[in-house]
């Protein structure tokens, strides 16, 4: 199973694909960052990530998405333009015809390291040992969205473990 997870953002959204066999087994694909302009206009940075991701999914092809939700902020613009570009990305995803499933950074956190509250580099190292990479997946954004896919996968393995127990 292929996953696609994205860490949504205006300035740049991270994606990271892995590929998931077992409960406890994956496997990194891809990663990286999808990053606007500084200069350019909410509606063209939107476009870059509908555009972008569609373009990931179609060279991927994964079997599900995976999104971070809405981090709910002081900030009252900031969060309205991340749910603008989360939605640009899950518009991408459902126009090719795939399922989507949202977590809290706090859950996905808490599925990598145990601990809700980590940091971005604890979650970095935790993605790193987990994939089995020579290297921390940069930047931030790249290792998160593979964070955010390793949370999507280790939920649907329960998910089918626990269908698989009530038959």
């Amino acid at each position: 199973m292929l996953i696609l997870g994205i860490d949504p953002g205006t300035a740049v959204t991270g994606y990271g694909v892995i590929e998931s066999s077992g409960p406890n087994t994956f496997r990194c694909v891809a990663f990286g960052a999808i990053r606007s302009k500084a200069n350019q206009s909410l509606p063209p940075r939107l476009k870059n990530i509908y555009d972008s991701i569609a373009g990931i999914i179609e060279q991927y092809q994964p079997d599900q998405v995976a999104l971070e939700d809405v981090f709910y902020g002081r900030n009252f613009q900031a969060a309205l333009k991340l749910g603008q570009a989360r939605g640009a990305a899950i518009i991408a995803a459902l126009n090719a015809e795939k399922p989507v499933a949202t977590y809290s950074a706090r859950e996905v956190k808490m599925s990598l390291t145990g601990y809700g509250a980590a940091s971005k580099e604890q979650v970095q190292r935790m993605v790193r040992d987990i994939l089995r990479l020579d290297a921390p997946a940069t930047p931030l954004d790249a290792s998160d969205a593979l964070a955010i896919a390793l949370c999507h996968a280790h939920r649907w393995w329960t998910s089918q473990k626990m269908k698989n127990s009530r038959q």
